[in-house]
């Protein structure tokens, strides 16, 4: 595919700042990749990346803190087999990056084998889902500052009850190359430029000697005049108002009851409890409560899962993933029958499955895994009030705290942020103190009814795997799930 002018844009940004200041260039690249095939190897990639980073942080009024980073370097890896060799460095030069090449080659000596002919690295394009911005630079400080103050005001207009306003906002540069290589002597050369900003508000009411909080914020890959006055009213209704309805919430009730989930955020219980179980690593190696079960029916008809990475600014999305490739849709459960797994180069090599541009990793410095992007539920054929509707006695999670799972079984434990009892087919009190119980692949086969109200979450995930962390998205419509354990203070 012949390059696009968007990819060459993207191109000449990541040369400019991680090659040419420090007198590299493409040949130099093939060359490095040419040492490590002096010994037998399945393929070698050298991963560049640039970050810059701003943060502010708001409390009482003044901004607190700040912050500004720079981060720059390269990782250089080599796979035979199910084996891994991985050398990285901070200081960006040929001779590092000869000394990297020479570390990681020395995992193919045993496998013998001649040096390969240098071959040409090839630009590869993609689709561009996001401007080649740099949000740092998008708006001066003073800007920034106003709109952490700007938040702050709509939140106290809303409600004399709101006694504390804590806001964050941030924005990050990230411009990645990527080269990479296999024995065949097929050569590819991808660059991204990845904006991301992200503001978060987390708002404290009282009444009567009682205080709640409540939270709200959103991101995107774009610059930081995402944040327009919409938005920020829509933060700051959200923050406010979960925070006066907890200062109402009963004790939430326990048991075995249905439960009704929410449009889009909500969506984080699927990511954790059945995502990362689709992820390719898991399942090669037999650990995953899904593995060997393609083809095998895990969930209730009319339960499809996709992950895309492909949705535009959205702050899972990538034009590329850090291997190079670029992203796509996945369909992973479709109809209840469970379709394929996520996969990076290597699972994808050892379980001779095609790869899903699902490969990444936090920086430079860290070693690409399968990891998931936008992953989400479709909508189904009913209106979230009939499913409402539909409930005698009930549990209605709107939003979700922390959580945590277990990969091995899908077992899950999950905290309701803002929560209400279902009476009689109706939302009464809002109940605080809620967690849901379960197991994810059990939950799957327990939905019942699925709304027409697909939502994707605001902008706010992040995901946490083996001591790496990503931005992803999540997202599903409203739920009805019968016979999950809510724990809480009473007897339903």
């Amino acid at each position: 595919m012949k390059p696009s002018d968007s990819a060459l844009e993207r191109l000449a940004i990541a040369r400019a700042l991680l090659l040419e200041p420090y007198d590299l260039d493409e040949r130099s690249l093939a060359t490095a990749l040419t040492e490590i095939f002096a010994h037998r190897a399945d393929f070698a990639d050298l991963y560049f990346q640039y970050t810059r980073s701003e943060s502010f942080s708001l409390e009482e009024g003044i901004v607190k803190s700040g912050s500004f980073s720079i981060e720059q370097g390269f990782g250089v890896r080599a796979v035979i087999g199910d084996k891994t060799a991985f050398s990285y460095s901070d200081d960006i030069s040929p001779h590092t990056l000869r000394e990297a090449a020479r570390t990681v080659r020395a995992i193919a000596r045993a496998g013998g084998g001649t040096a390969r002919t240098e071959a040409p690295l090839l630009a590869r394009s993609a689709k561009p889902l996001y401007p080649a911005t740099d949000p740092v630079a998008s708006l001066d400080t003073a800007a920034k500052v106003r709109l952490l103050e700007r938040i702050e005001t709509l939140c106290r207009a809303r409600d004399p009850r709101v006694r504390q306003v804590m806001a964050s906002l941030s924005s990050e540069y990230d411009v990645v190359l990527v080269a990479r290589a296999d024995r065949r002597g097929d050569g590819v050369l991808a660059a991204d430029v990845r904006p991301l900003v992200r503001l978060s508000v987390t708002v404290i009411a009282e009444e009567g000697g009682r205080r709640e909080q409540g939270f709200g914020g959103g991101g995107a890959r774009c610059g930081l005049d995402f944040f327009d006055e919409a938005r920020l009213q829509e933060y700051a209704r959200t923050a406010v108002d979960m925070a006066l309805t907890n200062l109402s919430a009963r004790p939430a009730p326990a048991g075995v009851m249905t439960v009704v989930l929410g449009p889009g955020w909500p969506g984080i219980l699927l990511h954790e409890a059945v995502g990362h179980g689709l992820e390719g690593d898991f399942n090669r190696k037999g650990s995953s409560a899904f593995s060997g079960r393609i083809g095998h029916r895990v969930a209730a008809p009319g339960v499809t899962v996709i992950d895309d990475g492909t949705l535009p600014q959205r702050r899972g999305s990538l034009s590329i993933d850090d291997e190079g490739n670029p992203t796509q849709r996945t369909v992973l459960i479709e109809d209840g029958i469970l379709n394929g797994y996520l996969q990076d180069m290597l699972n994808a090599r050892l379980m001779k499955v095609p790869v899903t541009g699902n490969g990444r990793r936090e920086s430079f410095a860290a070693l690409p895994m399968p990891r998931m992007t936008n992953t989400y539920m479709l909508g189904g054929r009913y209106d979230p009030q009939e499913i409402v509707r539909s409930v005698k006695k009930g549990i209605y999670a709107s939003n979700f705290g922390g959580g945590q799972v277990d990969i091995t079984n899908g077992k899950f434990v999950f905290s309701m942020a803002e929560a209400y009892l279902i009476e009689e087919g109706r939302l009464t009190a809002p109940v605080k103190g809620a967690t849901l119980i379960g197991n994810g692949p059990d939950a799957l086969t327990r939905v019942t009814m699925i709304g027409n109200d697909l939502q994707l979450d605001p902008g706010i995930g992040t995901c946490g795997k083996d001591g790496q962390s990503v931005p992803v998205g999540v997202g599903q419509p409203t739920l009805r799930i019968e016979g999950l354990t809510v724990g809480g203070t009473a007897r339903v």
